[in-house]
């Protein structure tokens, strides 16, 4: 369940993303800003879901919350640091 609101989430942020970099620069630059979201949300899920199935235990699995539950929450730090820097600080876009 925690998963959709995660992919939500991205959804959100890519539209953000693609809308801001449209507007300020051109369309071509909304979508490499999608494409690097979904290449950074691709990448980083790869890493973290090693890493969760690693330090979560199996007993611990419910209809909530998962190793790939886990995995999508610790992609979610970098890439909230990443969005800020990247679509929402850039002032220069």
């Amino acid at each position: 369940m925690i998963e959709i609101l995660i992919f939500y989430l991205h959804i959100a942020g890519a539209l953000y993303a693609f809308t801001k970099s449209w507007q300020n620069v051109s369309l071509k630059e909304g979508f490499m800003a999608i494409l690097m979201i979904g290449l950074f949300f691709a990448i980083g899920w790869a890493l973290t879901g090693t890493l969760a199935r690693l330090i979560y235990p199996d007993s611990w699995n419910s209809i909530y919350f998962s190793s790939d539950t886990l995995s999508l929450v610790l992609l979610l730090i970098p890439e909230i640091i990443f969005f800020y820097f990247f679509f929402i600080k850039a002032k220069n876009l």
